[in-house]
């Protein structure tokens, strides 16, 4: 069943890069606001983007939280050159490079986590704990993007959805794991966090998005959010981390290619989808009333 787990969640990580290309294309003509709402080809990009969302949804109700999540990872090696092809340009040889350093990085961090199947259980003060840790670093990213500008601010913007983006993974995973074919279980607060997580996600990443800087605001998603739900799956869920002392230096190697390519990213220019508005003709100056007739 982890198999199955594993193809669910690759063809839903690939529907959300697409959708997330759509939507910071829009976000950045314009600007995170009600205005996106008349926007058709954001809301495409939602609906590709939602689609995909439940499909890792799905994809969790079979694999563990620390098999499924770094599978989004690969994504970042699709959206960015997407996201340039919105733009009309081919991507740049440092998206490409940052790009690939991030997801082999991080992925590489992912698979030394060992593997194993527990059914998650969650109690109610601890899953409150936990979205209160959630809230507490939105709003110091918030707080902290307001002081900045350009990348920085995308990128603090980014952590604030990552986090919250994992919530949802998690409490998808207790939900959807914790079933085990009673579907009285869903009668739960857990299962109305979701959604209400969800907008909270969906709100921040149009935040990061209109900030430009596609491919730093995709990538801090994409290291926040599983490298939290991993944590998330340890700590609450009673996941497996490891603990051998040969993972040290491989996890070393990992980490400063995912922290290179992350400063790779945050180094290009932002992309701008509205383009510059011709300046006027100076009207020419009339003729003396000598030179006429």
């Amino acid at each position: 069943m982890t198999w199955v787990g594993l193809a669910i969640a690759l063809a839903g990580a690939l529907g959300y890069a697409l959708g997330a290309a759509l939507q910071q294309y829009e976000a950045v003509a314009q600007g995170a606001t009600l205005k996106l709402m008349k926007r058709p080809r954001w809301w495409i990009g939602g609906v590709i983007g939602f689609t995909g969302a439940c499909l890792h949804a799905v994809a969790l109700s079979f694999a563990p939280l620390v098999v499924v999540q770094p599978i989004s990872v690969a994504t970042l090696v699709f959206a960015v050159p997407l996201a340039a092809f919105m733009y009309g340009r081919k991507p740049y040889k440092a998206e490409i490079f940052g790009s690939i350093a991030v997801a082999v990085g991080l992925l590489w961090l992912m698979l030394l986590v060992p593997q194993q199947h527990v059914t998650p259980r969650l109690g109610t003060p601890a899953a409150l704990g936990f979205i209160a840790v959630i809230g507490a670093v939105v709003l110091v990213t918030q707080v902290a993007a307001r002081r900045v500008h350009g990348a920085n601010k995308a990128l603090l913007l980014s952590v604030g959805a990552g986090v919250v983006t994992a919530s949802v993974s998690t409490f998808v995973r207790v939900v959807g794991g914790g079933m085990e074919g009673d579907w009285s279980r869903l009668i739960h607060w857990f299962t109305l966090a979701v959604p209400t997580l969800l907008v909270c996600a969906v709100v921040l990443l149009q935040k990061s998005y209109a900030v430009g800087y596609f491919g730093i605001a995709y990538a801090g998603v994409q290291v926040v959010d599983p490298i939290t739900s991993v944590l998330a799956g340890a700590v609450l869920l009673g996941e497996p981390l490891p603990t051998s002392a040969s993972t040290a230096v491989p996890a070393l190697v990992a980490a400063a290619l995912t922290i290179g390519g992350t400063i790779t990213l945050g180094r290009l220019a932002p992309d701008h989808s509205k383009k510059p508005v011709a300046a006027s003709p100076e009207p020419r100056p009339l003729p003396a009333t000598s030179d006429l007739g």
